[in-house]
């Protein structure tokens, strides 16, 4: 599955249900869970059940949502409590693990395409075969938890359209498998090409390889936010917080309003 961002510069006309990311502070692939969580109204069991659906014993019960603030503010995040793994785990493992799933044939597709855009970027920065690349920290078991999950949830919300804001970063360093990197981590760079950026007030990583690779595979578009009738909504924390920058992602969903609400010169007739 070949995956496009697409980027747009105005306000830009949908139909149907949109789903829209705003990424104050970036986005980390357990933002993106709690998001589409929230954004389906899930109850814990009913979380639980999409989790046995990837079909690896070691993530029962692993997965919670909660409540935290930040600076006073409440919003939502993730609790993920798995098991050590020392398994450095290959593209044509994990694919393995996905198709073996009971996962729906569009959600193991898109966790596929989540997966393949991660093993063409380590492949380009490590200079090995796709196949062969050994994910480190993607290859965890969050990893594989994260990006399974954020498809089956979005497959299940089905939203026609997902827009999301410029992605923010910061200056300053990464630590990985490899040490310290300078931010944004070089996967995450390879991923970045045609997508809109800007500066952020924060330092260190903001956008992480699974949250980037995601939004591609989910065919996310890029600008301001829709023209769209709110029906759904949640602010999002991540694990990290930043001093003096704004923290967390809003998250929302609803139908497309534009008819109703056109950009602000939109069908006017000039002299």
């Amino acid at each position: 599955m070949t995956s496009h961002a697409h980027v747009h510069s105005h306000q830009v006309h949908h139909s149907g249900q949109v789903l829209t990311v705003r990424a104050a502070s970036g986005l980390s692939g357990d933002m993106m869970l709690a998001g589409l969580a929230r954004m389906n109204n899930l109850q814990p069991d009913e979380l639980e059940a999409e989790v046995a659906l990837i079909g690896l014993p070691a993530l029962a019960g692993c997965l919670r949502l909660e409540q935290r603030k930040v600076h006073g503010v409440l919003g939502w995040g993730c609790i993920v409590d798995l098991p050590h793994e020392h398994a450095h785990r290959t593209f044509a493992d994990i694919r393995t693990i996905i198709e073996a799933s009971s996962l729906k044939p569009r959600a193991r597709e898109l966790a596929v395409a989540a997966f393949a855009l991660l093993a063409g970027a380590e492949s380009a920065v490590h200079d090995q075969a796709p196949d062969t690349v050994h994910f480190h920290e993607v290859g965890a078991l969050d990893s594989i938890l994260d990006i399974c999950l954020v498809s089956s949830l979005f497959v299940r919300l089905n939203p026609d359209h997902l827009v999301c804001s410029p992605l923010p970063l910061g200056d300053g360093g990464v630590h990985c498998a490899h040490g310290w990197l300078p931010a944004p981590a070089p996967a995450v760079l390879q991923l970045l090409e045609n997508v809109p950026v800007c500066g952020f007030a924060g330092q260190g990583e903001t956008i992480t390889p699974t949250a980037m690779a995601l939004l591609k595979a989910l065919d996310a578009s890029f600008g301001p936010w829709p023209s769209m009738r709110i029906t759904r909504q949640a602010l999002v924390y991540g694990g990290k917080i930043f001093p003096d920058a704004p923290n967390g992602a809003i998250w929302a969903y609803g139908p497309d309003d534009s008819e109703t609400h056109p950009p602000t010169g939109a069908g006017a007739d000039h002299a």
